[in-house]
């Protein structure tokens, strides 16, 4: 099948991946602006999302998402090293024209799946799998307390770092993807190839303004200034 063996075909699917993953932030990034405003509107869409069957179907989507994305970026990277062969040692100049996170998505796209998994570690693990599997007392009653996480996974400052590293690696990455999926969709002309990268720069800036906004507020105040102490 010509869109799992050609280049083009896995290119279609990184693209296609790539801008639901997309979307799938913008809704993360709304969701999230919730909680500067008020914690029990963020817990209840918190509860809305938590175990249920549509939930954890969605989770398992994205999952799907994420490694399909991940496998075929592999794939195609490996493929590029062998096309270039012995070529990829020479040391060359860094072509003008050629933005440096095109050269890195590959490394940033490791990033961006080493602090996905620390974000299900400080998040997922203590909300949702906590509710698959049946927890009591404290783990059950705090499962359905997002802006508990929040509280505490931004208190730490060195975490709060790391976070913030982790949200740049994302703008970097989808910076480019956003652009290059559409490329690969055939949606650009000579007109709108500039323009489409424009519209991606500033939309995904303000995506992942939401997530530094939401980081940094946290650290600074704990969401003190959500419950009137501000």
């Amino acid at each position: 099948m010509w869109l799992t063996q050609s280049s083009i075909g896995r290119k279609v699917i990184m693209s296609v991946t790539g801008i639901a993953l997309i979307l799938f932030l913008t809704f993360h990034g709304c969701m999230n602006l919730v909680a500067l405003f008020s914690r029990d509107a963020y817990n209840t869409i918190c509860e809305m999302l938590g175990a249920n069957w549509y939930a954890v179907a969605a989770t398992v989507g994205l999952g799907a998402l994420v490694v399909l994305h991940f496998v075929y970026a592999f794939i195609l990277t490996l493929q590029n090293r062998r096309a270039r062969g012995a070529s990829r040692y020479a040391v060359t100049d860094r072509p003008g024209k050629v933005e440096w996170a095109s050269q890195n998505m590959f490394v940033l796209g490791v990033i961006v799946v080493l602090g996905l998994l620390l974000h299900l570690w400080d998040f997922w693990y203590n909300m949702m799998f906590q509710e698959l599997i049946g927890a009591t007392g404290q783990a059950h009653h705090l499962a359905a307390d997002g802006y508990h996480w929040i509280e505490q996974t931004f208190a730490n400052p060195c975490k709060t770092a790391v976070y913030v590293v982790w949200f740049a690696a994302i703008w970097f990455h989808l910076t480019h993807g956003f652009w290059s999926a559409l490329q690969t969709l055939g949606l650009n002309g000579k007109i709108w190839f500039n323009r489409w990268k424009v519209i991606g720069n500033v939309y995904v800036t303000l995506l992942m303004l939401m997530f530094v906004v939401v980081a940094i507020y946290f650290a600074a105040c704990g969401g003190a200034c959500c419950t009137g102490c501000c």
